[in-house]
């Protein structure tokens, strides 16, 4: 078994295509075919079923496909190690961000690091604020940059930033005017980000510290991303909880109002496992940060 036939299987079994893994991995069509059938026919286990014209993972494959990511990892771990003998003039380097900080407050700080450091290849993983700490704790990850409180104990948590969240209507919108009353949010229907989202929490937490918990709330749409959510708002017609990074060139264009209810401001943190020594390449970026 070779760390090739490794990689090839889990590109397969990621695509569920032969033709799209070999396209993702530069190879041929052939080549991948060639490739798991000798990893099938060495240990004389099928990994994956023909489907009609497509291909599914067999019982087998699905075992086995943890265990594959997971000796790829540690190869690029050893990789890793190696590459910062070099000084940080090669290396790899993958961030998990959550929403908010990955479209609005993480590309200037790569930006300076590419700058600094042209050897490395940065990846970064968006996701709301849990995935990106689960990708963390699987190792798929060097480090996370949150909006959200996480409370992992395999996790440390170091403050590197911060925003304000707040709650934005359409300007014809009732709550464009004056200062809500608690009568009048409780009658506003909101659209919040999808559980997991910092700041969906954040903005539950706001409300909630004012009398209005979530279930008191008449949430009409629960959407994957600030981009939706602020789309939906200035459809007209309901509150989204949103960061003021996102909704800040819809304000300034006047397609947007920020309703006058006060919200604290809250921290970004990076996210690293307490039990892994970061890279020197990560090591690099967090003091950046």
């Amino acid at each position: 078994m070779t760390l090739e036939q490794l990689r090839i299987f889990v590109a397969v079994a990621e695509r569920g295509h032969v033709t799209r893994a070999a396209e993702a991995l530069h190879l041929t069509q052939s080549a991948v075919s060639a490739a798991l059938a000798a990893l099938e026919g060495r240990y004389g286990t099928r990994l994956f079923d023909r489907v009609g014209r497509g291909i599914e993972l067999s019982a087998a494959g699905r075992a086995f496909l943890p265990e594959a990511r997971a000796v790829l990892r540690q190869a690029g771990h050893a990789v890793q190690a190696l590459d910062d003998l070099a000084g940080l003039r090669r290396g790899e380097l993958t961030i998990a961000g959550s929403q908010t900080v990955d479209a609005y407050w993480l590309p200037e700080r790569l930006a300076r690091y590419a700058q600094a450091y042209p050897g490395v290849r940065l990846k970064v993983r968006a996701g709301n604020t849990s995935q990106a700490a689960e990708a963390v704790l699987a190792g798929d990850a060097d480090f996370a940059v949150v909006e959200g409180v996480v409370t992992q104990p395999a996790l440390r948590a170091t403050p590197v930033g911060g925003d304000h969240p707040g709650l934005y209507v359409a300007p014809g919108h009732p709550l464009a005017r004056t200062p809500p009353s608690l009568g009048a949010l409780r009658a506003a229907s909101f659209i919040l980000r999808e559980p997991g989202s910092g700041t969906r929490a954040h903005a539950e937490a706001a409300l909630a510290a004012a009398g209005l918990p979530v279930d008191a709330l008449d949430v009409r749409l629960e959407l994957p991303s600030n981009e939706a959510a602020i789309a939906a708002a200035v459809a007209g017609g309901a509150v989204a909880a949103v960061s003021d990074l996102a909704a800040e060139p819809f304000v300034e264009c006047r397609r947007l109002v920020r309703v006058a209810f006060d919200t604290p401001p809250r921290a970004f943190t990076s996210l690293v496992h307490r039990e892994r020594s970061p890279s020197r390449a990560a090591a690099a970026f967090l003091e950046l940060l």
